[in-house]
């Protein structure tokens, strides 16, 4: 009797590992769905977490919308998410992993956190915390390194957006390396505004610890501008926003960003930021290769409509999701996720969808050096999206990082 227990036992044992092990095979074996060119169906093998190899295959039971995979999206401007704001205090490893979490849901496998202009101590006790988050090696794969926006903006009303006046600086060589420690050389990039004193040389010594440079909320005249790409800044933050309602038709700080070839622009296509004829324009003057989206979300998004305190600002959210800070007559960042800006190009701008989706995706892995993902590609991490489009909208039907599912609907 005590024999038969035991094999028992060992028959239950084994068919749990079984089980278990079809289960893994499931969620990390292949993954299938159309190309977004539309013309073929691929199966996405994976080993490893990485893209063993493709199949071309052929779709068998699927009914209802089409499902496409694609490499997961990148989005390099987060503010926050969730009610969880990267630039307040109290900020929290688990704080930071339910903003992960959420993220997932809407396909993005990768993102920068973004620390807006605030004191230089929540600056500083924020990047530790996300500096520690970032040493578990897959948070750290999904979230490469952190943005730093500000605080060595212009102070102008406009120029200035949504950015608290009082913390607003000049370039400081010193308190940046202090940032640069805490966040454990973790900072990625940092966005500025090239007319500061000190500014160009600042940028030049910024990029030569291999962080990336933008150029954020300023007013620079086409020179400046030009002595900072020749300094080592490569893009440019957010173009047609973080800018005054009101500047000169010709001589203004848009006009010698769209003409540089040397700077990629990062847009915020919402719906809100920018009209139909700009995502047109800035499409065409950049081209396929020199644009990418960002959604530039805060801990707003999600929440429903109505007024809110934003960092002691009062702020409001519309029905259709923009947030309007009155008092400067500005918008105070986003609220929609970075698929939105991806069907708004497709369906305002006249990308096809192939182009959008490298627009979240290869574009700023390439600008950011991001060469282990962002391709359907052997060899390449398996950080994937299956989606389908529904009444013009994309919707996530799965999110794959390194091969795991991440979010299933």
């Amino acid at each position: 009797m005590h024999d038969l227990r035991n094999e028992i036992k060992l028959i239950f044992i084994v068919l749990l590992m079984i089980l278990s092990t079809d289960k893994v095979i499931s969620q990390a074996g292949s993954f299938s769905g159309w190309d977004v060119g539309g013309k073929d169906y691929l199966t996405v093998h994976v080993k490893d977490g990485n893209i063993s190899r493709i199949e071309i295959t052929k779709p068998s039971g699927q009914t209802g919308e089409k499902i496409f995979i694609s490499p997961g999206f990148i989005d390099t401007q987060v503010n926050g998410y969730a009610s969880v704001s990267f630039s307040e205090k109290g900020l929290t490893e688990e704080a930071v992993r339910r903003v992960v979490d959420t993220l997932f849901r809407e396909g993005v496998t990768t993102f920068f956190p973004t620390i807006v202009t605030s004191p230089g101590d929540i600056v500083l006790e924020n990047l530790s915390v996300l500096a520690t988050v970032m040493k578990d090696s897959v948070l750290g794969h999904v979230m490469p390194g952190v943005f730093l926006e500000g605080p060595y903006i212009s102070p102008e009303d406009g120029f200035r957006g949504a950015h608290d006046r009082r913390w607003v600086r000049l370039p400081d060589w010193e308190e940046f390396n202090s940032f640069y420690r805490a966040s454990g050389r973790k900072i990625i990039q940092v966005g500025l505004a090239p007319e500061l004193e000190g500014a160009i040389e600042f940028i030049s010594k910024v990029a030569g610890l291999g962080v990336y440079v933008s150029l954020a909320h300023h007013n620079g005249s086409a020179e400046i501008i030009g002595k900072a790409v020749d300094a080592g800044a490569r893009i440019s933050t957010h173009l047609g926003n973080g800018c005054a309602n009101y500047i000169h038709r010709h001589n203004n700080p848009v006009w010698p960003q769209l003409a540089d070839s040397n700077l990629t622009a990062s847009i915020i296509a919402d719906g809100h930021h920018l009209t139909k004829d700009e995502l047109t324009v800035f499409f065409k003057a950049k081209g396929p290769d020199r644009i990418m989206l960002v959604s530039d979300v805060t801990e707003l998004a999600g929440m429903p409509p109505g007024e809110y305190s934003w960092d002691g600002k009062k702020v409001i959210m519309t029905r259709e999701g923009k947030l309007i800070y009155p008092e400067q007559e500005v918008l105070a960042g986003a609220s929609l996720p970075i698929r939105t800006g991806i069907m708004n190009m497709v369906r305002l701008a006249g990308c096809a969808l192939a182009e959008a989706v490298n627009l979240a995706s290869l574009n700023p892995a390439r600008v950011y050096d991001l060469s282990d993902r962002a391709q359907i590609k052997p060899g390449l991490s398996a950080d994937l999206v299956l989606f389908t489009i529904e009444n013009n909208t994309l919707v996530i039907q799965k999110t794959i990082v390194r091969g795991k599912e991440k979010f299933n609907k």
